[in-house]
């Protein structure tokens, strides 16, 4: 059997997206993990940030012709045909969560979409220990695997222009928690007090790749 391959695009002139085949799970980003950290030590390569299920290369020195391009992307495939899952072993960080009321103001479209009830949701987002596989969307946000698929449930058709930090959420398969106000497009079902990106601290995101998040029930708002 031949072995899917990954597929491979430009960032602009300066970076390069690796996206690994195959459905997203923990064996896969932990192997992703591993090609980070090799990619890292290639003289051409500025910075390899891991993602979900891919890995975003940004160059010192950027292939300059399609030869080289080529060169560079078999050379990707083949050391991701070669990774080994990397266990990172990070902290497990317990995270108090409000669920429902003003917190939570799309917990009700969970329930209609799921059909089950705001306490089987609640129990069910709250049993997991939950790793970070990555971080992105914004300073300090965590994108996290291993949420129970009975409560999955799509992403808003139309985003919410704003939504606080702290705001824990539902999209598609996946639950995260808001580092800062922004836009969204998940469903968020409660909230937490806990900072997650200061400036001043170093590293400046409380969490990293391999840390995990545990959500414990602090009170639930019908």
């Amino acid at each position: 059997m031949i072995a899917p391959t990954a597929s491979v695009s430009l960032l602009g002139t300066t970076a390069l997206l690796f996206e690994a085949p195959g459905e997203l799970a923990l064996p896969s980003q932990q192997r992703i993990w591993a090609l980070a950290r090799e990619a890292q030590a290639w003289p051409e390569v500025r910075e390899a940030v891991p993602g979900m299920n891919n890995l975003m290369l940004t160059f010192e020195r950027p292939p300059r012709s399609a030869e080289a391009l080529d060169a560079l992307e078999a050379r990707l495939q083949a050391a991701w045909d070669a990774a080994l899952p990397l266990p990172l072993e990070g902290r497990v960080v317990e995270l108090p969560v409000v669920y429902g009321g003003e917190g939570g103001p799309h917990m009700a479209d969970v329930v209609a979409h799921t059909g089950l009830s705001v306490e089987e949701i609640v129990e069910l987002h709250s049993t997991p220990v939950y790793p970070v596989y990555a971080l992105g969307s914004h300073p300090g946000y965590c994108y996290l695997g291993g949420m129970d698929p009975r409560i999955a449930t799509p992403r808003r058709k139309v985003p919410v222009l704003s939504i606080p930090g702290g705001a824990v959420s539902i999209g598609g398969v996946q639950t995260g928690v808001s580092a800062s106000a922004g836009p969204s497009g998940w469903n968020t079902i409660g909230s937490t007090a806990m900072t997650f990106f200061d400036p001043s601290q170093d590293p400046p995101a409380r969490l990293q790749p391999g840390d995990m998040i545990r959500f414990r029930v602090q009170e639930v708002i019908r």
